[in-house]
């Protein structure tokens, strides 16, 4: 017995022996690591061309965020997206349509055949380049400028859409308030009241207005956020909307799909877009997309296809979905 004893110490010896050597032998790989290849490593570039990586310009923007003000400009035009006549002579209206996420979907739904109105807040500038964006890809392009938190704006959008371009068949609810603050003590009731009058409300209004021009086939795209699914702390408020966005979506799913619309969600995770640096402090602004496995913001460009396929008859099967484009962050 004493000798069985023995037997299984000496082999408890061996074994954490080897556990030291196998900890020794990784730890050395990991400090050669850091010391040398980590200061040099560059994030992955997975696309048709190079994507701009940390440390991002830190300039801070005046609300609302002018994307003509930005040093670094988001990359919207998507050169190596070739149009097919997805959505040949179909009317969008996107709201948030001047700058950011807004543009790109804008220009790629006019390389596949849109016309589009464009919803913005008071970036005159801004939309009037993505309305040149649109119509150098040879489609019809309106500007309707106001607050999508006023329920008697969205009806007077609609409306005009309808009337300028002939219809509606695709609405983007895009627009959107955040502001960070350190704590929930932090966050006014006027701060609290504009970030859900803009995010929930205003995706509300455009959707009960929009309803009653769209045909089966149509599609409602609204878009939601990461930070609606895992939570912010700096963003309590926007992840409250951002979630609410998400559940908005799939209960208006259920409702309009007896008349044939399909209702979806995009939920991005960090892009760079002038909602960045008109929220952030600077040297939050240069870290901005670090945190992700790809190691960099997304750039709108990368987005607008997703938007493409759902509002596309090849999403014919798709509604109530949530689709995450996150740089390699998985999301459940």
């Amino acid at each position: 017995m004493a000798n069985t004893q023995q037997g299984f110490e000496q082999r408890a010896e061996r074994t954490a022996d080897e556990a030291r050597e196998v900890q020794d032998r990784i730890e050395a790989k990991e400090k050669r690591s850091f010391e040398s290849e980590d200061k040099d490593e560059q994030p992955p570039q997975t696309g048709a061309r190079e994507y701009p990586v940390p440390p991002l310009p830190g300039k801070h923007l005046e609300k609302p965020g002018v994307e003509a003000d930005l040093t670094l400009k988001p990359m919207y035009d998507a050169p190596f997206y070739k149009g097919s006549g997805k959505l040949q002579d179909k009317v969008a209206l996107i709201t948030g349509g001047d700058s950011g996420i807004g543009r790109a979907v804008a220009v790629l739904f006019a390389r596949e055949g849109c016309d589009v109105a464009i919803c913005y807040l008071e970036e005159g500038q801004d939309a009037q380049d993505t309305k040149t964006a649109v119509e150098k890809e040879g489609r019809k392009a309106i500007l309707i400028p106001g607050d999508v938190a006023d329920p008697a704006y969205a009806e007077a959008a609609v409306a005009r859409t309808v009337k300028e371009l002939g219809g509606l068949d695709i609405l983007v609810n895009n627009a959107a308030f955040q502001e960070h603050a350190q704590s929930i003590e932090d966050i006014s009731f006027e701060h609290f009241d504009l970030t859900l009058k803009t995010n929930l409300y205003g995706y509300f209004n455009f959707a009960k207005a929009a309803v009653p021009h769209l045909k089966p086939g149509s599609a409602i795209i609204n878009c939601g956020s990461v930070t609606g699914i895992r939570g912010s702390k700096e963003l309590i408020d926007y992840s409250m909307t951002k979630g609410g966005i998400h559940a908005f979506t799939r209960s208006l799913a259920g409702s309009l799909i007896k008349k044939g619309v399909r209702v979806n969600c995009v939920a991005p995770g960090p892009v760079w877009t002038p909602l960045i640096p008109a929220t952030m402090p600077e040297e939050k602004v240069e870290s901005f997309g670090q945190q992700v496995p790809m190691g960099r913001a997304g750039q709108p460009a990368e987005l607008a296809p997703v938007y493409v396929l759902l509002a596309s008859d090849e999403a014919s099967y798709v509604s109530g979905a949530r689709v995450a484009v996150t740089g390699g962050k998985p999301i459940l």
